[in-house]
């Protein structure tokens, strides 16, 4: 039966790295995987999923206002799929996630969708929370702090290399821009004043 799942954490904790391994696991058995990722995310080049550690593929890439629904039937169409990997899925929107919900319910596909849970303002990115409500099972991949304890938040830096406390949501990013901290030291380095 098939199901809609969600892989979350913060930055760095090899989420891509999870994905990768799963694609190739299900090739391996001669199965079809379909790679999807954000098409605003091109760190790694447009339409690629990679990882820090140095693995990556080549995927299909979806945008805000794209109808997933739509794209999933159209490319169930071309030929079996035998599940779908969504990266960056903090970036899907709350109708996006329901599409997917419906295409695991009416197309019968599984679907593995891996993102970001908050923000660098310890806020759930919409597409996060939508997956938190509706995926059928969900699972935390773990990363650490610098003091060792998990790390569940995420601070982001200036060019100067100094914690900003707001700005956009959304500002593609990896070690240069962002650190990921355990919830006291994530208070500690926005300020604990922050923190409604």
């Amino acid at each position: 039966m098939a199901k809609l799942y969600f892989q979350y954490s913060t930055m760095n904790a090899g989420k891509s790295t999870l994905l990768l391994q799963a694609a190739h696991n299900y090739r391996e058995r001669g199965m079809v995987p379909y790679l999807v990722t954000a098409r605003f995310d091109t760190r790694a080049g447009e339409g690629r999923i990679a990882s820090r550690i140095g693995i990556g593929e080549p995927a299909d890439t979806f945008g805000p206002e794209e109808d997933l629904y739509a794209k999933i039937e159209a490319r169930l169409a071309e030929g079996p799929v035998a599940c779908i990997f969504f990266d960056e899925a903090q970036f899907l929107s709350r109708t996006q996630v329901w599409q997917l919900a419906r295409a695991v319910d009416d197309l019968g596909v599984p679907i593995m969708c891996y993102g970001l849970r908050v923000d660098f303002r310890g806020e759930l990115f919409p597409g996060s929370a939508a997956l938190l409500a509706l995926a059928d099972e969900m699972r935390e991949v773990r990363t650490i702090c610098h003091c060792g304890k998990k790390a569940t938040m995420v601070v982001r830096k200036g060019p100067d290399g100094a914690v900003l406390r707001d700005g956009a949501q959304v500002q593609v990013g990896g070690n240069e821009t962002y650190v990921s901290l355990c919830r006291r030291h994530w208070r500690e380095a926005v300020g604990d004043g922050a923190a409604p």
